[in-house]
Formats: C-alpha cells, sequence, structure tokens
C-alpha cells in the first residue's frame, strides 16, 4: 500500500470519527440541564468542528476528499416546498 493511501484512508477515517463525536456531543448537549457541563460540551464540540473543518480542507487540498456536488437550484426549491407543508 502506497503512503498516499494510507494518508488517505487515515484522514477519512479521522474525518468519520470527528463527524460522530460531533453527533454525539450534540445529543449531550441537548440532554444536560447541568449549564457548567453543557458549556464545557459545548466548548469541545466547538473546537472539534474547528479541527474537523481544518481536516477537511487538508482532505480536499489532497484530493483525499471530493464533496458532493452543490444543488441545483431546482433540488433546493423541492427541499424547501417539502419542509414548509
Amino acid at each position: 500500500m502506497t503512503q498516499h493511501m494510507q494518508d488517505k484512508e487515515m484522514v477519512n477515517d479521522i474525518l468519520a470519527m470527528t463527524n460522530s463525536s460531533l453527533i454525539g456531543y450534540a445529543n449531550a448537549i441537548a440532554q444536560t440541564s447541568n449549564q457548567q457541563l453543557r458549556q464545557t460540551l459545548q466548548q469541545i464540540r466547538n473546537s472539534d468542528e474547528q479541527f474537523q473543518y481544518q481536516l477537511y480542507q487538508l482532505a480536499e487540498q489532497k484530493n483525499f476528499y471530493k464533496p458532493a456536488p452543490p444543488a441545483s437550484q431546482q433540488d433546493i426549491q423541492q427541499i424547501k416546498s417539502s419542509l414548509q407543508s
């Protein structure tokens, strides 16, 4: 296995794990009534979001990650309509 492939797999694994942890933080924050714990979790989540975005930018720059193409205006309007119903 080439170093490039190992790096790509490692970056994509870390992105997937970070995305998963962000979902976990959101759930914990939503269910926490202790204000101090809530703020701590929000700070950790914010830090992880910054890390995830920086890693995403690196992955995109190195062609490790290809984002989905932008949605068409028609697709956007259909989603908006379905959510407003």
